[in-house]
């Protein structure tokens, strides 16, 4: 049997679907809903501290007390979710603070699971904002005679990673995010986890996690840039497709539970890709703080219409594969959702 000719004209006029608000709803592909979201929140030392951050317009760095009523607003809201980073009151070669029982992380996690316990707790798992050098991981000084002075050391920092994911578990997370683009990170994590009785905590992977000039207001917002050097040499060169979808593949061998794409408007493609190669995993993107400030940056000029374009750029995001969204717009996308 040969298959059925396509006819050759028009069977139907797509505007009249498009005609009417409600036809549009009913026949509406993607939904956006404050389910999707993760909403990433900064925690620092002190009490009733807010600190707004210059380059992320309506964001803030929050003392423990005001980060829980942040985020049971959040909460009532209808996001689901936070992601926790914390900015330490010192910092060392080794980031020891961020793994300590009494580290800033540790507190909020045990704060917002007492006061919000049906809200998911969700933490960052790297290096950078806890080390006086500013860099993911370990440093060779003069560790390894094969690495230049100044290089992170891979396994070294494994090490510590497992010790911070365990540290958060016990102070009540329910997911750990590794970010830093370590290689076996997500396997040193899941064996820490298992070994220490906390093998139902999750790992959402930073899988897919790109050298991306879209980071700068968050590096002001958790005080960790680099004092040398840059990133690109554990994360991913932004030319390059096909090894996005092979370090996928490696953390889901390792053990993880959900995978992200980071960032997520540049690389939309990269998101779809690995929604249609590996539709099993739920899947994530980071809306990160560069594509938030500006649009903040275009609607405070009155270029563009601001609940417009986020909710056209977090439905895209969507749209390309994403299951979970974490977005700074959390907050306002939810309270607009929720107007209609």
């Amino acid at each position: 049997m040969s298959e059925v000719s396509q006819p050759m004209f028009p069977i139907s006029r797509p505007r009249r679907l498009r005609r009417t608000a409600q036809i549009r709803a009913m026949l509406r592909e993607t939904e956006l809903t404050p389910t999707d979201f993760i909403y990433p929140v900064f925690v620092r030392p002190g009490a009733g501290i807010r600190q707004p951050i210059t380059s992320m317009p309506g964001i803030s760095q929050w003392s423990v007390d005001r980060l829980v009523e942040e985020a049971a607003e959040a909460f009532e809201l209808g996001v689901p979710a936070v992601m926790l980073f914390g900015i330490p009151e010192h910092k060392d070669p080794m980031g020891s603070e961020n793994f300590a029982p009494d580290g800033i992380v540790q507190q909020a996690i045990r704060a917002l699971k007492q006061a919000v316990p049906e809200l998911v707790v969700m933490t960052d798992v790297c290096l950078c904002e806890y080390t006086d050098h500013g860099h993911c991981g370990v440093l060779n000084e003069g560790i390894q005679s094969q690495l230049p002075h100044g290089a992170i050391l891979n396994d070294p920092t494994l090490d510590i990673l497992s010790k911070v994911a365990v540290s958060h578990a016990q102070a009540g997370a329910d997911l750990v995010a590794p970010s830093g683009m370590m290689d076996g990170m997500v396997k040193a994590i899941r064996a820490g986890l298992d070994e220490a009785g906390y093998d139902q905590v999750a790992i959402l992977s930073y899988a897919i996690k790109y050298a991306s000039g879209f980071y700068g207001p968050f590096r002001e917002a958790a005080e960790s840039p680099p004092k040398f050097g840059d990133r690109k040499s554990h994360q991913m060169d932004p030319a390059n497709a096909r090894e996005a979808l092979r370090e996928a593949a490696l953390d889901i061998q390792e053990g993880a539970d959900i995978l992200m794409v980071k960032p997520a408007l540049p690389y939309l493609d990269i998101l779809q890709r690995v929604s249609q190669t590996y539709p099993h995993l739920p899947l994530a993107a980071y809306n990160v703080s560069g594509e938030y400030a500006m649009l903040k940056a275009a609607a405070a000029n009155g270029w563009l219409e601001e609940r417009t374009v986020v909710l056209e750029a977090l439905t895209g995001i969507k749209r390309a594969g994403a299951e979970l969204i974490l977005t700074y717009h959390a907050k306002e996308a939810a309270h607009w959702l929720k107007e209609g």
